[in-house]
């Protein structure tokens, strides 16, 4: 393809822009009634988001196959796709390729390669909003529709593998959570004699507690990385509160410090593949993520807090525990703070669950503990998928390589 193949377009020449308007207040709900309602990022999946509210007066729409992406505050910029039909608030806008949803990866690339001239154009200092004039006026660089269904196409097949590995990962977790549910919440574990005591969260067998989670886990907290010290490319990966998403801790993108500063730090602070974390500020408090496997040089970040095992398999147990609506309740509700909700590590410690005995948690972690590799395994080639993908963006997008065929 040679360059003369190409033409410079706004987005607005390729795609249709719906920008989000919000509902009035007293026509949102948490039952179901209307249209389900998205308003920002926390509703964000992996690649789709999940909606908590709905409205029975929705103004913008978002369809099947469109690009969703954040246009106001701290995380404009951040995308998923619509995978229903959707009402947008304000905080949010929908991209649709005027040629149809063959041509939706090319509109994902074209976006992905520009999201930085678009957070530089982004007003407000504190909070950053990015107009729909600025979203329409964005200049790109587009080939003729044909290149564009190729180019869609080829990063349409990374994206379906990665999606095909986080559906086997979720069937995977799903058998583990129901082998959790049967031994820790039925009490239906191997060799059960039947025999039960009374305690606060009611008839638990004879032999188990009622306790602190730290009984099985202590929490360290991160380290207090200077801002100076932060820059955009290096080979040392500091992990935020930002990378931890959909129980998963994203060690693409991060920030990062040179080499020498963490070179006189404590190990203890040094994040090894297959390690739990967990938010303990803002929006995302009590949010908790697996790290891939990797061999990236990972550091943790003030307000991340890691689990370190007291018992053999503890992690795995306390991934299954805290990941549930009951626990992630519990620490939301723990948490201190209107505006900038925050939790220490002595109050996630604390907060009280059925503990079982530690030989019982080892026999779950070394039943479940197959499942957890395969799941890790494929985060590690999500990872790699997607790293091949972002190398290859900017060759695509520029004609550098070409797709005729």
């Amino acid at each position: 393809m040679s360059s003369n193949e190409w033409q410079e377009l706004t987005l607005d020449d390729i795609a249709d822009i719906i920008m989000g308007q919000s509902p009035s207040g007293d026509t949102c709900n948490n039952e179901g009634k209307g249209s389900p309602l998205l308003n920002g990022p926390t509703e964000f999946g992996e690649f789709y988001p999940t909606a908590v509210q709905f409205t029975t007066d929705p103004k913008k729409f978002s369809q099947e196959g469109d690009i969703l992406i954040c246009v106001r505050g701290s995380t404009t910029g951040r995308m998923n796709w619509s995978n229903s039909k959707y009402a947008i608030g304000r905080g949010l806008a929908a991209f649709r390729h005027k040629l149809g949803l063959d041509y939706q990866h090319f509109l994902k690339g074209i976006i992905d390669l520009h999201l930085n001239d678009l957070l530089f154009q982004a007003t407000g200092s504190t909070f950053p909003n990015v107009s729909s004039q600025q979203l329409k006026g964005l200049k790109v660089n587009v080939p003729n529709s044909h290149s564009q269904l190729r180019i869609s196409e080829i990063l349409s097949s990374f994206n379906s593998k990665i999606k095909n590995n986080l559906a086997t990962n979720q069937t995977l977790e799903e058998i583990a959570r129901t082998l959790f549910k049967e031994w820790f919440i039925n009490f239906n574990y191997p060799n059960a004699d039947g025999n039960l005591k009374h305690s606060e969260f009611g008839e638990i067998p004879e032999s188990w507690s009622i306790n602190g989670i730290g009984e099985i886990c202590y929490i360290q907290n991160g380290y207090a990385f200077k801002s100076k010290d932060f820059q955009e490319q290096g080979e040392v990966g500091i992990i935020k509160i930002k990378n931890i998403s959909g129980n998963v801790v994203d060690i693409q993108n991060t920030d990062f410090v040179d080499a020498s500063v963490v070179s006189s730090l404590d190990k203890k602070f040094k994040i090894e593949s297959g390690s739990l974390l967990i938010a303990m500020t803002g929006a995302e408090v009590g949010k908790i993520g697996l790290v891939p496997l990797t061999e990236k040089n990972l550091w943790l970040n003030q307000r991340v807090g890691m689990f370190q095992e007291k018992i053999a398999y503890g992690n795995l147990f306390m991934y299954l525990l805290l990941s549930t609506d009951t626990y992630q309740t519990a620490i939301q509700n723990s948490a201190l703070g209107s505006a900038q909700p925050n939790i220490s590590a002595s109050a996630i410690e604390s907060i009280r669950a059925i503990i079982p005995p530690a030989e019982l948690i080892e026999a779950f972690g070394k039943t479940v503990k197959p499942m957890f590799e395969k799941i890790l395994d494929n985060l590690a080639e999500n990872e790699t998928l997607k790293t091949t993908r972002d190398s290859l963006l900017p060759k695509l997008m520029s004609g550098e390589i070409e797709v005729n065929g």
